[in-house]
This record gives C-alpha cells, sequence and structure tokens, in this order.
C-alpha cells in the first residue's frame, strides 16, 4: 500500500488556537502565629526536620548578612525575578513618577505588606545592585521582615546601620539598570540555588536564611520546638561531662528522662 504524505488540515490551518491557560497554583497563606513561632526556632532543628521531610537543601547558602547582629525572623516569601537588562529597554527613563511595565520593582515594593520577606532572583549575578536604601526603607516602612538577593545590594554601609535584615552576596554601587531587568513578581524564582514559591516561609538568624514550603510550616514549627527543647535538656547534660553514647542522639532511655525531668517541671539538672 502506498503511504500518503501527511498535510496539514486547511480547516485547522484556518481555525485560530486558542490556548487553554494552565491552572494557578494555589498560594497558601501561613498565620502570623505560625510565623512567630517559626521565628523563635533554631536553624539548625529546622534544616534537620526539612532533611527528614526529603529536603536536602533549604539553605541559601553564599549569602551573608549586612547587619553585624541579626534577630532572627520568619515571614512569607514576596517573590521578584530578575533577567538579563537591554539596552533598549533597562534605560532611566524607566524610573517615572507613576507605575509602568518597564519598571516592576518599584511595583513589587509597594505591593509588599507586613509579615513579607521580598525575595529577589538575581541570578547570582553581582554586577549590578539588586536594589539599595530607598527601596529597602519603604518595604521595612511597609512591615516586610527582611529583603534577600543572591546578587547584590548598593549603599551597603547605610543599610548595615538598619535594624532590618538584609541577606546578599556582594556590595556595589552599580546601578540595577545596567545589568537586570525585573521580568516577574510572585512567580516561582532560584535564589542561590533554592526554589522559593510566593507564600513559602523564609526563616533566618545569625547563622543561616532556610526556605520552608508554606504547608510544611505549622508542621515544621510542632516538631522544631520539639527539637529545641530536648536539645537544650541533652546540651545541659553534656556540659556536666556525659559521654555522647546514648545522650546524642538520645537512646529511648534518654527521651523517657527528658519526659520525667518535663514532667518533674524542669529542675536544675
Amino acid at each position: 500500500m502506498r503511504l500518503q504524505p501527511l498535510r496539514p488540515s486547511i480547516r485547522n490551518m484556518d481555525t485560530p488556537f486558542t490556548p487553554t491557560p494552565p491552572p494557578a497554583r494555589e498560594t497558601l497563606r501561613v498565620s502570623d502565629s505560625v510565623l512567630d513561632r517559626l521565628a523563635r526556632i533554631s536553624s539548625g532543628s529546622l534544616t534537620t526536620q526539612l532533611f527528614k521531610k526529603g529536603f536536602r537543601q533549604p539553605v541559601l547558602t553564599g549569602l551573608r548578612p549586612l547587619q553585624a547582629s541579626i534577630k532572627p525572623f520568619a515571614g512569607r516569601a514576596y517573590t521578584m525575578r530578575f533577567i538579563p537588562a537591554r539596552e533598549d529597554i533597562d534605560t532611566y527613563a524607566t524610573l517615572t513618577t507613576t507605575p509602568n511595565a518597564d519598571n516592576l520593582q518599584w511595583v513589587g515594593v509597594e505591593q509588599v505588606a507586613a509579615g513579607d520577606v521580598m525575595v529577589i532572583d538575581s541570578r547570582r549575578d553581582t554586577s549590578a545592585a539588586s536594589m539599595g536604601n530607598m527601596l529597602v526603607t519603604r518595604m521595612q516602612l511597609r512591615g516586610a521582615r527582611a529583603v534577600i538577593t543572591d546578587g547584590a545590594f548598593r549603599d551597603g554601609s547605610e543599610l548595615a546601620r538598619m535594624d532590618f535584615p538584609t541577606w546578599c552576596a556582594a556590595v556595589t554601587a552599580t546601578t540595577r539598570l545596567s545589568y537586570h531587568h525585573v521580568a516577574d513578581l510572585q512567580v516561582p524564582v532560584s535564589c542561590a540555588g533554592v526554589a522559593v514559591y510566593p507564600g513559602d516561609v523564609i526563616h533566618g538568624d545569625a547563622d543561616n536564611v532556610s526556605v520552608v514550603p508554606a504547608h510544611l510550616a505549622e508542621e515544621m514549627a510542632d516538631l522544631c520546638e520539639a527539637q529545641d527543647d530536648i536539645e537544650a535538656y541533652l546540651a545541659a547534660r553534656l556540659r556536666k561531662g556525659e559521654v555522647l553514647w546514648g545522650l546524642y542522639p538520645p537512646s529511648p532511655a534518654t527521651r523517657q528522662q527528658h519526659k520525667d525531668w518535663v514532667a518533674a517541671g524542669r529542675p536544675p539538672l
């Protein structure tokens, strides 16, 4: 049998194709009460419990805080995604006094709400600053809890004096317009190699910044509070000279001793 060559249907070619948009991903909103609980837990307990759930690397490695002292925080991720700047689009003229499509950065800053943490995907490119003192100050006044970029900030000395966590990979005075274009707000991004979805919990302390999937936030608070409590007990016993075996990690007998100690009102060890 002779095969006929396939030809496109004339009818199909004449009918305009209207794609069906994909369903929007639901963004979970973690409550302020859960955020406050998470802010009090240690990053070590958090990453351990996430590892038990299969999350191998939730830490934004390679970043540092500009402040000498960091008060622990937890907030909902508000994401901003950069792509490389283009010379005909990213000009100084885009910094208008009213919103425009080529300056989404100002839009994002004015959308950040109380309890949010701005997370900027700068593609790990420190050639230009992600933002500086003016925008960070505005977000602080809007109730944001931190601003994080895997790129650079400008005005580093001014940011360092603020009582507001700012984490970055470098400091440079070069303007964002030189190398970065804000392409999207509130979309999944990569920050320091970790996937961050809008609404995820960003946890920070003096040591690390970590990402907690929103649907695990309350469970992480429960698990980490329990871990921090028993580890404080174990550390006290360790300081008294006990050996590691059976103490850390705790054996069933040690766990029972902890329960008995709690039931007894936590007397001095």
